[in-house]
């Protein structure tokens, strides 16, 4: 069985939100052409639900700015603006994309004691979201992987999933995903290919 993970296409991510990735919006037409494309058997998403005042908030911390490293929990951390706020139209999925077809929505970083950048587990790498067990109660055998953004939480996500997931083989959609910058998308493409990702194009998926 074939999935598509759609990774945090929100409002909060997009032009015109809390914390805008660049060209954020541009993912959405292609993510709607792999949803209609019925080369996948289940569409998942992943939403980033922040309780107001999460710790990886900058105005949760006196004295702290965004896009500054601060420490949470005993980690490092980077200050993030406050964004994805649970019931706030910044949390909403794109109002652009088709999520009528998605089957399911993993809501993520509701623990307001640590961040999480991966649709399968907490940063600690302690809290599972249970949506490894879901994919594999499934027979999911094949997961792409896109969305925003590349540097952080689609990076985590592809990487938890190979982790977390034994024999499913992960792909990650590249011009279904944007990110930060542009060093950052590079090192994480690097990386996801050091671990056996492969990184492909939309029309490679849809080739399929």
């Amino acid at each position: 069985m074939k999935a598509l993970l759609l990774v945090d296409i929100q409002n909060g991510f997009c032009p015109g939100g809390n914390l805008p990735v660049p060209d954020g919006d541009k993912v959405v037409p292609v993510a709607n052409r792999l949803i209609d494309s019925g080369k996948y058997d289940l569409i998942v998403a992943s939403q980033d639900w922040h309780p107001p005042g999460h710790g990886s908030f900058a105005s949760a911390h006196p004295g702290a700015a965004p896009f500054e490293m601060g420490e949470l929990s005993g980690k490092p951390q980077m200050m993030w603006p406050d964004h994805c706020i649970q019931g706030t139209i910044d949390a909403e999925l794109h109002p652009e994309l088709k999520s009528e077809e998605i089957d399911l929505i993993q809501q993520k970083g509701e623990d307001p004691r640590i961040d999480s950048y991966s649709a399968f587990r907490d940063n600690d790498r302690d809290a599972s979201t249970g949506l490894s067990d879901f994919l594999e109660d499934q027979g999911v055998t094949d997961l792409d992987v896109c969305g925003l953004a590349t540097d952080y939480c689609v990076k985590f996500s592809a990487l938890d999933a190979l982790e977390m997931m034994p024999g499913v083989r992960v792909r990650f959609i590249e011009d279904a995903s944007r990110g930060i910058t542009p060093e950052g998308v590079a090192a994480a493409v690097e990386e996801m290919r050091a671990h056996g990702i492969a990184v492909i194009n939309s029309a490679d998926a849809l080739r399929e």
